[in-house]
């Protein structure tokens, strides 16, 4: 049987692809993050499945519960918060079962930063203003961080920024932002994204730390900073690629 790795989106059960869907409804073992998950979306295993929380387990101990799986010819899914190919820990587990010789496959998912910038309404690329996204995190308790992959170096581009797992870090990163984006950059945190206790809060770098304390927002939250999130970036520029004075092929 294969192990089947499958992109949850952000937490809300209808934002899964179909192909998710169909592998959930016919799993007889699923695995799911319990720590970001919104429950609604095990509403989609079939009655009867296996359902296991790995958020007290560590890489071996999923890994032996798939590789049980799969000895005993059952179908099983992985979930992943968002999409796999995003701090999921893919890496880590597809290399155990390649060890073990047991065949996988992933399906993406939605990624919590989409479904950030969905709920903002915010296009994160807008013509002559912001062109490219970097997607990061903060080291604190956790892995390292490679030594070219620095903040200051990904300020210095100023283009979107958008920072997963360092929501306990705001005021921290806040401030080492402001020399290249400015006090006044827009700033803005969403808290499990798409999910019923989705919380948003927008403000500027000088002040969306004050607003992350005042909630005590600790996990599930993605940070998203730069000038293509201010109320009238659209007037930048417009897409070349729409232009109605670019020529045509007849």
């Amino acid at each position: 049987m294969t192990v089947h790795f499958v992109g949850a989106g952000p937490g809300a059960a209808d934002l899964l692809t179909l192909r998710a869907v169909r592998l959930l409804e016919r799993a007889d073992v699923c695995l799911y993050p319990g720590t970001y998950l919104d429950e609604q979306v095990l509403s989609h295993c079939r009655p009867g499945a296996a359902l296991i929380d790995t958020q007290h387990l560590n890489l071996d101990q999923i890994t032996e519960h798939l590789a049980e799986a799969h000895r005993a010819g059952r179908d099983v899914v992985r979930l992943c918060s968002g999409d796999p190919s995003l701090y999921s820990a893919l890496a880590e587990q597809t290399a155990r079962l390649d060890t073990r010789g047991i065949p996988w496959d992933v399906t993406p998912g939605v990624p919590a930063y989409a479904a950030a910038a969905a709920h903002l309404g915010k296009e994160l690329t807008v013509p002559l203003l912001a062109q490219s996204v970097v997607l990061t995190r903060t080291q604190a308790r956790s892995t390292a961080m490679p030594p070219t992959e620095a903040l200051a170096a990904f300020a210095a581009t100023r283009a979107t920024l958008v920072l997963h797992l360092a929501i306990t870090r705001i005021r921290t990163l806040a401030a080492e932002l402001i020399p290249e984006y400015g006090r006044d950059c827009p700033a803005a945190v969403v808290a499990n994204a798409s999910q019923p206790a989705q919380l948003t809060l927008t403000g500027t770098l000088s002040t969306i730390a004050d607003q992350v304390e005042a909630h005590d927002l600790r996990k599930a939250a993605v940070i998203l900073v730069g000038p293509a999130l201010a109320p009238r970036a659209c007037h930048a520029g417009e897409s070349h690629l729409y232009d109605p004075r670019r020529p045509r092929p007849a």
